[in-house]
């Protein structure tokens, strides 16, 4: 299957190409030029180190050599509102081709967008969007998943593949190979039945039931997930007996330790 410039490209399936680069500023950067220049994919970009790897909020992205650093682009004909379903589709096609390689880990998902394994990371998710002039828009979905190494300078723990009894002839080539029909799926069931992957997500939920806080500063507000609302929005119950919708932002694990809270 070829690259398809400037046409409609409405899956990205199972079979879409692989583009490897040995090393590369980012692999969503690289998606954003081809959209800019009016490639669409369905295209996989992938590569074997990062330069200038980011994730969410501008924050960079550790890359170290032996981990998967990789970008689906691809056009999404319902647009932006349906491309927000994506980092869900993501995170789990990731617990998916986790049960396969390490079937013994319990392989989580942190609201909005990382995989960890006992509060340590071991995937995270950036979803960029843009229009398309003809309709629609392009979707980049780039996710870092720590194959070999767990990076020592990620801000915070971090585990990987390897280290949660992975074998040896587990690498980047061959997680790709596995996160790309699981990717295709949860794509699909995330356009024609998005309440259901909802449902999965929230199996796989990290503190659902649990306190949690979303939000620094005077923004903050903590209270117990209870669940994901229609859009995906977080659901938190709070103290009052009221619940709060939370969509943006970045959320903490509150425990109780000896009378103070503390947060992973």
């Amino acid at each position: 299957m070829g690259i398809k410039r400037g046409c409609w490209a409405l899956s990205v399936t199972p079979d879409a190409p692989a583009q490897w680069h040995d090393v590369i500023d980012s692999t969503n950067e690289e998606a954003r030029r081809l959209a800019t220049s009016g490639t669409y994919g369905p295209l996989w970009i992938a590569a074997r180190q990062q330069t200038a790897g980011r994730g969410r909020l501008g924050r960079s992205w550790v890359s170290p050599a032996g981990n998967l650093f990789c970008t689906a682009l691809f056009r999404e004909p319902a647009g932006v509102g349906v491309a927000t379903r994506f980092p869900f589709a993501a995170g789990l096609a990731v617990t998916d081709i986790c049960s396969m390689l390490v079937p013994g880990a319990d392989v989580r998902l942190k609201w909005p967008n990382d995989v960890r394994v006992s509060g340590s990371k071991l995937c995270g998710i950036l979803v960029e969007a843009g229009q398309v002039s003809t309709g629609g828009s392009w979707v980049a979905t780039g996710m870092g998943i720590n194959v070999r190494n767990a990076p020592e300078r990620a801000g915070q723990a971090a585990t990987c593949l390897a280290d949660l009894g992975a074998a040896d002839l587990v690498t980047a080539d061959v997680v790709l190979d596995a996160l790309r029909p699981a990717f295709a799926n949860r794509i699909r069931q995330a356009r024609e039945d998005f309440p259901s992957l909802l449902q999965d997500w929230e199996a796989k939920a990290e503190a659902l039931g649990q306190q949690v806080t979303t939000g620094k500063g005077a923004e903050a507000v903590s209270g117990t997930f209870v669940g994901l609302a229609a859009d995906g929005g977080l659901k938190l119950q709070l103290s009052d007996g009221s619940q709060r919708i939370i969509r943006a932002g970045d959320v903490e694990l509150v425990k109780e330790v000896g009378g103070h809270a503390a947060r992973d």
